[in-house]
């Protein structure tokens, strides 16, 4: 018999109503498969915790808030099984240690790097529906680990490797992936299929689609990933390693970038390695860094937004020596495999931003993406033009 892994996002369990949707989801497919299900902390659980931690401190303790933010995942699972259990189907809760899933020792952003399957396939040989805690494992210390923003995708991918599991789904509000965010843009079109690469670039742009390590397991593993939406039975989109033809097949606009610009009279090497590690052990993963002088500290980069509190708290302490100033700024992606071949596709894209009078920081081009970062953050039109004139 086959086995298949699901994933349930936070509005898909948000309520006992839509629990029972998804029950009906995951007893449809173990009629015929063995059933894991990975699913997300109940609707908007994560934001309410992350809120509650930054009452106490706006920069709280990354191990302890990896200890609190677990306990919404662990909440879904136990509900979901209590009611599979009243319907008569046979399931089990397990949170993520009690899965086999192991990782490295970065708390907040943690990578997984085992999963011992050996409970997970006991459970499967007893042909119970086994409901793991996402987002979630546990390292060498035995401290509880969370694998970011999204990390339920990636949970449930690395299980479907580690099984070798026929498909992982990904169900949530939204039936597949789109050429550009439907929510912002009506007329965005929904795709059939999408490569790995190409996905992978529409993840690490913003879209808040797929995590991204998610599609790197999936295109490591050859794992096909199928998003769908839990409230319709229509068809999702396919993630696989099929490229087809050369076309622009998403736009991202990405505004949680934080524009940063520090200054300091003086000037040395050592100063800058200073600055660069002090935000590296206090992760902060900076951007198109750029040093602008050789005579005095000139520096510009980007980090995402959700760190700036982060970073605000280092301009109090240990890089108490810079002058910054900052800003939101707008990423808008362009992504298609083969799209840097195709020269009308730029100049269509900058006719748009000249007509817009839009100031242009950086411009990154590979031969799947385009990359434009502006000096203010954007409308949504803006990304409604872009979508009309490249995809129509």
């Amino acid at each position: 018999m086959d086995t298949v892994v699901l994933k349930f996002g936070g509005s898909s369990v948000a309520d006992d109503i839509k629990l029972n949707v998804v029950a009906d989801k995951i007893i449809h497919l173990y009629e015929t498969n063995n059933v894991v299900v990975v699913v997300s902390a109940q609707g908007k659980t994560t934001d309410r915790l992350l809120g509650e931690a930054h009452s106490l401190n706006p920069v709280p303790d990354d191990r302890e808030l990896d200890v609190l933010l677990s306990t919404g995942e662990q909440i879904t699972i136990s509900k979901l099984s209590i009611l599979l259990k009243k319907l008569g189907y046979p399931a089990v809760s397990l949170t993520g240690w009690q899965a086999g899933i192991y990782t490295n020792c970065t708390n907040q952003n943690a990578i997984i790097e085992n999963i011992d399957t050996t409970r997970i396939q006991k459970e499967l040989e007893k042909r119970k529906i086994v409901i793991v805690a996402g987002f979630q494992g546990i390292n060498s210390n035995f401290d509880i680990t969370t694998l970011g923003r999204g990390g339920s995708d990636t949970t449930a991918v690395a299980i479907a490797a580690a099984l070798n599991a026929k498909n992982c789904y990904i169900f949530s509000d939204v039936d597949g992936v789109y050429t550009t965010d439907p929510n912002k843009v009506g007329s965005a079109k929904k795709l059939e299929t999408v490569s790995y690469d190409e996905m992978l670039d529409i993840a690490d742009e913003g879209a808040k689609v797929l995590h991204n390590r998610c599609v790197e397991i999936g295109q490591k593993f050859n794992i096909p990933i199928v998003t769908k939406s839990t409230f319709n039975n229509k068809p999702g989109t396919i993630v696989n390693d099929k490229i087809e033809d050369t076309k622009v097949k998403s736009i991202v606009k990405n505004d949680d970038i934080i524009y940063i610009h520090a200054k300091q009279k003086e000037y040395s090497i050592s100063l800058f390695y200073r600055i660069y590690h002090t935000l590296l052990e206090n992760k902060i993963f900076v951007s198109n860094l750029i040093n602008h002088s050789n005579y005095h500290l000139d520096l510009t980069f980007t980090i995402k937004a959700a760190l700036l509190n982060k970073f605000e708290s280092l301009l109090d302490s240990s890089l108490n020596m810079l002058d910054c100033t900052y800003h939101h700024i707008t990423k808008i992606s362009i992504i298609g495999h083969g799209i840097m071949n195709h020269e009308e596709i730029l100049e269509n894209t900058i006719k748009i931003i000249e007509l817009n009078h839009l100031e242009i920081l950086d411009i990154e081009l590979n031969e799947s993406k385009i990359s434009i970062m502006f000096k203010e953050k954007l409308p949504i039109d803006i990304l409604e033009q872009l979508h009309n004139k490249l995809i129509g």
